[in-house]
């Protein structure tokens, strides 16, 4: 076995993993990022779309004062790839990059877009700046909801409950439904 087969034991079975991540929007034209986002992810030859939730739009979470009357609009992709678990992350944070992302001292500064890797397939990683399932995704009501609604019966490594049952637990507080379509 080589290294990186051992360290990805699931590229031996073929490969193909499903990925979800989280995307969000709370600076300039918020819908046209999302789409852009979500149209530049599904391009790759190495990615196929499987489902992608409503937008929502979402009080922001942990911003300064400044930023409160920013609203986000968040919703979930989830698509299979067999795509490296550090690839993802080399590749979503250039795209955050290349659509004006721009990363500094306040992490929940404004954003065109914010890309995280909510899991991949039944994988814990936590390396290189890449922890898998995302560290807090069962607290974020505006992550729950739209995987809820694209993956309600997952069970997320390390959870011991469904997605639907976190989100019965949370509630669904400050997120409203903005398109189901789009």
């Amino acid at each position: 076995m080589d290294e990186i087969s051992s360290a990805h034991p699931w590229l031996l079975s073929g490969g193909v993993m499903e990925v979800g991540l989280s995307l969000g929007s709370n600076q300039g034209d918020r819908l046209a990022h999302m789409k852009a986002a979500r149209d530049r992810i599904l391009s790759a030859s190495d990615v196929r779309f499987v489902a992608q939730s409503p937008l929502y739009e979402t009080e922001p979470v942990g911003v300064r004062d400044e930023f409160r009357d920013l609203k986000f609009l968040n919703a979930v992709l989830v698509m299979e790839s067999a795509r490296l678990p550090e690839r993802w992350l080399a590749n979503l944070r250039e795209l955050e990059y290349d659509m004006g992302r721009l990363r500094g001292a306040d992490r929940n500064a404004p954003r065109p877009i914010d890309v995280d890797i909510l899991y991949i397939d039944d994988q814990c990683i936590d390396s290189g700046g890449l922890v898998v399932p995302h560290p807090r995704w069962a607290e974020r009501c505006f992550v729950v909801q739209p995987l809820a609604d694209v993956r309600p019966d997952l069970v997320l490594p390390g959870m011991g409950r469904s997605v639907r049952q976190v989100l019965g637990d949370l509630g669904k507080q400050g997120v409203v439904l903005f398109a189901r379509d789009w």
